[in-house]
């Protein structure tokens, strides 16, 4: 009956695309498996590495702490009344103890450790199990550079500090440093996955930059838009951000519409001679995409893209290959940005780096390797002093400036692309654009 039902929903889902969207079951059983590989192998890792050995996470209903949110379990949407999560980590005795101050137990691999009927009262019990095992840190989710590790509420925090016994006070400290390292770090499992990931939304990508969905002189930006969010949700699957598509074009036909780098006119119809710019991604598995495409849409009787454009790709490529092969591990976001943007310019380019950490979330937590409106560098940890780590993943998101004599105007080359930063050095995750898209795509005929 399980495989009957599979194949419906892959028929019923109109896929065309390489990779298999997985029914909503089988998605769960593979959200859990992953989670109780990381409770069990990664967690204890990391916390050894940020000397923690007891980690509190504390979130009530619709007010989740963002990195509770990706403990809860697949049949846990929500966190359930005031969710208390204890990790203690025995390094002397290689165990590691996953417990819920709960009434339940929260998924397969943490169990709950709370008899209300004995205990009533959450905050004495989660006192009870904080002095049974009398721990050198209480690591709690607070921080003032990631925003993603400052998860814990003040009214929350507030009745810890007050139920706590004065002598623990001054174990208690930010557990900022594990908390980025379990958003960041990528097991070899979900690697996997990531290629799968980014392949499907390649595929979209390609299908949207297509005779398929487009048609010169009436179709128009907001439509492409809106057919790749539609796209998204027949496919089963969900976007982080809505999908933007622009357009660059000559000066003279770009009269009337104003276009800057944060700034684009809306509903412009698509015309031959167009190159076309799109900013998509998906969510899927827990995991978050962020790609940026190329397309030129031919004229007539052409049979592929002006030589200019085809050569300002290779220099958004190029400005890729300065980044990339900067990244390596301990340097901060900021010295990764300096270097880069500095090997850049020195042989002519104009480049903008931007790139930032990507994975359980589309803005995820990590280093960050400058801003489109910070190109000086991030003055906070997560660019300034955070590190770039071993088996983390990145949006290598950036542009390079360009001018089009032809054109009458400088253009920007903007690329965006999954990257996966391991313990081998830098690999993109399912490749990069080095070819720019056209439409229609060019067709051989019989003698040609």
């Amino acid at each position: 009956m399980k495989k009957i039902l599979f194949f419906q929903f892959l028929i019923s889902s109109f896929f065309l695309h390489a990779q298999q969207v997985l029914p909503e079951v089988e998605r769960a059983k593979v959200v859990d498996e992953i989670l109780e590989e990381r409770f069990n192998k990664l967690l204890p890792e990391l916390m050894d590495k940020t000397s923690i050995d007891m980690w509190v996470l504390i979130s009530r209903e619709y007010n989740e702490d963002p990195v509770l949110k990706t403990m809860l379990p697949s049949t846990w949407l929500n966190a359930r009344r005031r969710t208390i999560l204890v990790f203690y980590r025995n390094k002397a005795k290689g165990t590691i103890e996953k417990l819920a101050v709960a009434r339940y137990n929260v998924g397969r691999s943490i169990q709950s450790a709370w008899d209300k009927e004995k205990e009533p009262n959450q905050w004495k019990r989660l006192v009870e199990l904080i002095e049974e095992r009398n721990p050198k840190t209480i690591a709690l989710n607070f921080s003032n550079d990631h925003n993603i590790a400052d998860g814990l509420d003040k009214t929350d925090y507030d009745e810890f500090m007050s139920n706590l016994p004065k002598k623990y006070h001054s174990k208690v400290s930010s557990a900022e440093q594990l908390a980025v390292r379990w958003i960041e770090t990528r097991t070899p499992r979900e690697m996997v996955i990531y290629n799968q990931l980014v392949d499907i939304t390649h595929d979209i990508i390609a299908e949207a930059f297509s005779e398929k969905v487009i048609t010169p002189g009436i179709t128009t930006t907001t439509e492409v838009e809106w057919w790749m969010r539609q796209k998204v949700t027949d496919l089963g699957l969900e976007t982080w951000f809505h999908p933007t598509v622009d357009v660059q074009r000559t000066s003279e036909e770009l009269v009337g519409h104003l276009y800057s780098f944060s700034g684009r006119p809306d509903d412009l119809i698509i015309q031959p001679g167009d190159l076309l710019h799109c900013d998509f991604g998906i969510t899927y598995l827990r995991l978050n995409t962020d790609c940026q495409e190329l397309a030129y849409v031919l004229r007539p009787n052409e049979k592929e893209a002006p030589s200019f454009l085809i050569n300002g790709l290779k220099d958004g490529n190029r400005v890729q290959d300065f980044l990339t092969k900067n990244m390596v591990t301990g340097r901060t976001g900021n010295e990764i940005l300096a270097k880069s943007l500095q090997e850049a310019k020195a042989v002519g380019l104009r480049p903008a780096i931007y790139t930032h950490p990507l994975g359980t979330y589309g803005h995820s937590a990590g280093t960050t390797i400058g801003m489109w409106d910070s190109q000086g560098g991030v003055m906070k940890d997560d660019g300034e002093n955070y590190p770039l780590n071993p088996n983390t993943v990145y949006a290598i998101e950036l542009n390079t400036t360009i001018n089009i004599p032809e054109w009458k105007r400088d253009i920007r080359i903007m690329l965006e692309e999954a990257g996966f930063y391991g313990e081998d050095g830098f690999r993109y995750v399912n490749g990069r654009q080095t070819e720019l898209l056209l439409i229609p795509r060019v067709k051989k005929h019989l003698g040609e």
